[in-house]
């Protein structure tokens, strides 16, 4: 029998004992305490015939999801900024890729996607980084037959805030930050576009922020706004990151403002470069974005151009 049940360890086993080209191969696996009979019967079913294959040479075995992500995190993430996070979110998918094979990726990405609890943009992060570790190790090491990563469809998110404040109401929030260093980073992440981290490590230099290690991992330099000249000569301030948000939400609610984040700055900063007529494709440079569909988001706002250009129709 293929299954049996393992007294010493009172669990189901998976036996696999056949006699190919004069010699016996034999595989034995120890199945999970919770299965029951129908649990390790399926198992079995599943795994007599790939088994044979690979033991006729008719079949070679895919390699395991958990293989390539090993690989990954051991060779290339230890060269990445957010390697704590990629090792933090594999760590809690683990369960749903354990055991699976590299060309099971896209019923992996598809099953959790259908079963996760969590927000659809953290499913789609968590799903990015799995397909990134598969496709690193097909590429890197050859693991597999053909990209893993070619069949998946990842989740579809639509979570672009539309949430844009103009300059007065800028200038109101930063009267109500009473921390003079919180209130210079309000005002210069609006006159530059710059989240707040960058707005902390930014130095001065030449009539620029230079910001030396991005998001995206490029050097950024972004013009000095005549607005805030006067704050980049005593910059950077030492103060935390989480000082300023605690004002900034203090002053929102002084202004009965529920709605609103820091990083609407940035997405307000942009909204008045493309209202003012600054192509899309230099607001992108301004923020830093690798990609243009990620400025992309804005380019509703430019009506007046819009309008312009239905005017010239014949």
């Amino acid at each position: 029998m293929p299954i049996y049940r393992d007294k010493a360890r009172n669990r189901w086993r998976y036996e696999f004992s056949r006699i190919v080209d004069g010699r016996r191969r034999r595989v034995t696996k120890l199945l999970p305490a919770a299965w029951n009979r129908a649990q390790a019967e399926a198992y079995a079913r599943e795994q007599d015939p790939r088994l044979y294959e690979l033991a006729t040479g008719a079949r070679r075995d895919e390699p395991l999801i958990s293989e390539a992500v090993r690989r990954y995190l051991t060779e290339h993430a230890p060269s990445l900024k957010n390697r704590s996070k990629l090792e933090r979110d594999l760590a809690i998918v683990m369960p749903h890729y354990r055991g699976r094979r590299l060309d099971d990726l896209a019923d992996v990405i598809r099953e959790y996607s259908a079963q996760a609890t969590v927000s659809p943009a953290t499913v789609k992060v968590r799903m990015a980084y799995l397909r990134a570790a598969c496709r690193w190790a097909w590429k890197i090491h050859n693991m597999g037959k053909h990209d893993p990563g070619e069949r998946a469809t990842m989740p579809a998110v639509r979570n672009e805030r539309h949430r844009y404040i103009g300059r007065r109401d800028v200038l109101r929030l930063a009267r109500e930050v009473v921390h003079r260093d919180a209130r210079a980073a309000v005002l210069v992440a609006f006159y530059s576009g710059m989240r707040l981290s960058e707005c902390l490590r930014a130095r001065p230099e030449a009539g620029h922020w230079v910001l030396d290690d991005t998001k995206n991992g490029e050097r950024r330099i972004v013009p000095i706004h005549p607005k805030t000249a006067h704050i980049a000569q005593r910059w950077p301030r030492a103060v935390p990151a989480r000082t300023v948000q605690a004002w900034f939400l203090y002053a929102c609610r002084r202004l009965g403002i529920d709605d609103l984040r820091f990083h609407d700055l940035r997405h307000s900063a942009a909204s008045a470069m493309i209202n003012a007529g600054v192509p899309v494709y230099t607001v992108g440079a301004v923020l830093g974005h690798k990609a243009a569909a990620s400025t992309k988001r804005y380019s509703h706002l430019d009506t007046a151009a819009l309008a312009d250009a239905v005017k010239r129709i014949g």
